[in-house]
């Protein structure tokens, strides 16, 4: 299948990794990190207290992207990415698109639902929608319904995750559709994104490492939780939000409840602890062995960015592939 160039927003990157936008975790700083070091910067909307809060954030957040771009001109930041809820249940859904009209967010993140309507406002601006989806037959009715790429949450995905092996999903979206493809799933290494790519993703999609910044709105607890913890440290269940998702083991505990034996209990026994979902119980996902230590977001990008050319040059290196590059191409 022959592949369409990339839209021009996402064609200059320093490195193909678009920022997962976390809730309550992804703040403004963050996202000008994050696009400032090169990739995709994300944030959901609903993260701004109100639509006014909202708009307040998007004109700091442009204002600092181009001030930077005016001071770099031979290295300019990445875009902004916003996410939407695109579920009826969020009664600020069209208030927000608004705002993201009037500031013309050139990336629309659309989650919990697709929808045409959503599509059309976006592309009235000039935007382009991605929408995550967790199966093929979701990944379909998304581009059915007007979604410019997609990106596939894959098993081992922090929050909200699927349970398609990454092989499998990419595989099957590939058999059809040929524009913007993202991959997430454990995904906290340069060599993971390069692997992202050969598997026939465009970008890897990245949460759970961006956590463990100066910049993200995370406790100390919760960064610490994540730097010393591993897969053996993740539960997949949809207990506390009624939906699948991966979550620290820890941090359950830490609200009386057996990580290990949340399978049959009632909704209630949640309610009874206090806590909620993302805010008291903290989503990870599978790869969080990668992270070592907390740092600034612009140096894990760094270290991302070696991490990637390294692989690459080891691939380029390797005797068995050089040696199948040379047999395709005699």
């Amino acid at each position: 299948m022959i592949r369409p160039p990339l839209p021009a927003v996402l064609a200059r990157l320093r490195l193909p990794v678009i920022a997962a936008p976390l809730f309550i975790v992804s703040s403004p700083q963050l996202v000008v990190a994050q696009c400032k070091a090169g990739i995709v910067g994300a944030i959901p909307a609903l993260n701004a207290r109100s639509t006014v809060q909202l708009d307040q954030w998007l004109g700091e957040i442009m204002a600092a992207l181009a001030e930077h771009d005016q001071a770099h001109p031979g290295q300019p930041a990445g875009p902004l990415a916003v996410n939407l809820i695109a579920h009826r249940s969020n009664t600020r859904l069209e208030d927000d698109l608004a705002v993201l009209a009037r500031h013309r967010v050139p990336i629309v993140i659309t989650s919990m639902g697709a929808r045409t309507d959503i599509n059309d406002a976006v592309h009235s601006w000039g935007g382009i929608v991605l929408h995550d989806v967790i199966t093929n037959d979701f990944a379909r009715k998304a581009t059915d319904k007007g979604a410019d790429g997609l990106i596939a949450v894959a098993a081992g995905a922090g929050g909200h995750a699927g349970t398609r092996s990454p092989f499998a999903l990419v595989q099957e979206i590939r058999a059809w559709f040929n524009g913007p493809l993202a991959l997430s799933g454990a995904i906290a290494t340069g060599s993971s994104i390069l692997a992202a790519r050969a598997m026939g993703a465009d970008f890897a999609y990245i949460g759970s490492a961006f956590i463990a910044t100066d910049e993200a709105q995370a406790s100390s607890a919760y960064r610490q939780m994540l730097v010393d913890g591993s897969s053996d440290d993740i539960v997949y269940t949809d207990l506390f939000s009624g939906v699948h998702a991966n979550y620290l083991k820890p941090s359950v505990r830490a609200h009386g409840l057996d990580p290990d034996q949340l399978v049959g209990l009632p909704r209630g026994a949640i309610d009874a602890t206090g806590s909620k979902a993302w805010r008291d119980i903290w989503g990870a996902g599978q790869g969080i062995a990668a992270i070592r230590e907390v740092v600034p977001a612009a140096a894990l990008v760094d270290r991302l960015a070696r991490e990637y050319a390294q692989a690459a040059q080891a691939l380029a290196m390797d005797p068995q592939i050089r040696e199948t590059r040379q047999e395709t191409t005699s």
